[in-house]
């Protein structure tokens, strides 16, 4: 009995120190980044300055680190798996993203959910492959881990993040804002840090400039976080606007657009439950652009299966923000059937003034 002990006794000891020494090195080497830092920007040709009146294509795009295709689920949402099966499904989501991101023909692309370095994507850049050769590009990290211990088997490292393109408009420069983190240690060291990745583009004959901001706000708090990250991106917006600028914010704002909960019930509050946008939140004559008609998001309970009604779940949780100086000509939702991630592309045609 005394051996038994000893033996047990030495388990304990070694998966306390396991457990004690993989939060140290964790903690150690925790991303903090600062509130307010430059971000990347790659110039890769000519670029010209935005025209007065031109129509300008914007798309919005989380692209599930071409890892939530159509056949995948995740555990978060329901679902039991953490990664794709191959490097090659990563590359061949990859190949689909890209290609859909072309035939839109968008002048300015806000891509969420891109890795740089991941296990979950045998460490593809997968810049490289969303880019389309594309002239000007700004990137920022908004998850970076060492090794995330969760679930078994584990995710591992992750590096991903935002991801800004244009073809031929110049980004002058780029900054990343961090937004307010809801968790408190020991989760909050693998857990994502939220930000803004901020681009400013300049406009022929005018000191005024596009203000573009690419966001991805929090999903899985109990969502104090999302209002904290809400507020601060609504007075961000406003400060711009008063400064004279146009202003668009796209991404995945993991709440959904007005009246999106009546066209899609969420029949799985036990799963995952976004927040709620309201238009009171926005600054005076700013305005909520989405398509109710085409669902943004799929819940990833199970793989993509429409045909089982009962358990797909569909929300509306992406599109964009306007300031009232930017003139909106069409907002589209495409429906690509969630064939390459679990969110669709949202697209809009503006023009500033």
């Amino acid at each position: 009995m005394k051996k038994v002990l000893k033996i047990l006794l030495i388990l304990v000891l070694v998966i306390v120190l396991g457990v004690g020494g993989l939060l140290g090195w964790l903690t150690a080497t925790e991303f903090d980044p600062a509130s307010i830092e430059a971000a990347d920007v790659v110039r890769a040709g000519d670029v010209d300055m935005i025209k007065p009146g031109e129509t300008l294509k914007v798309l919005s795009w989380n692209v599930g680190y071409a890892g939530l295709g159509k056949a995948e689920d995740f555990f978060m949402d329901g679902g039991t798996r953490s990664k794709p099966d191959s490097r090659d499904t990563v590359q061949r989501y990859l190949g689909g993203i890209s290609a859909s991101i072309e035939e839109t023909g968008a002048d300015l692309v806000l891509l969420q959910e891109v890795d740089i370095n991941s296990s979950r994507t045998y460490s593809i850049d997968e810049r490289g492959f969303l880019d389309g050769g594309m002239s000007c590009k700004s990137y920022a990290l908004n998850y970076s881990c060492p090794f995330v211990p969760v679930p078994v088997p584990p995710i591992g490292k992750v590096n991903s993040g935002l991801y800004t393109m244009t073809d031929d408009l110049q980004i002058a420069r780029a900054e990343r804002h961090s937004l307010p983190c809801p968790f408190s240690w020991p989760l909050r060291i693998a857990n994502l840090k939220r930000c803004l990745l901020v681009n400013y583009l300049p406009i022929e004959g005018s000191d005024k400039q596009l203000v573009l901001v690419d966001l991805h706000l929090e999903a899985y708090d109990s969502g104090e976080g999302k209002i904290a990250q809400t507020r601060q991106l609504m007075g961000f917006l406003e400060d711009e606007y008063l400064k004279g600028n146009y202003v668009i914010a796209g991404g995945d704002f993991n709440q959904i657009f007005p009246g999106g909960l009546e066209t899609y019930p969420n029949t799985h509050p036990e799963l995952w439950t976004p927040g709620l946008l309201e238009e009171e939140s926005l600054p005076e004559g700013f305005r909520y652009l989405f398509d109710l008609s085409v669902p943004s998001c799929r819940l990833l309970n199970q793989p993509y299966d429409p045909s089982d009604a009962a358990n797909t779940q569909y929300y509306v949780i992406d599109g964009f923000i306007v300031s009232p100086n930017v003139t909106v000509e069409s907002v589209e939702g495409l429906d690509l059937g969630f064939e390459n991630s679990d969110h669709n592309p949202v697209l809009i045609s503006i023009a500033l003034g």
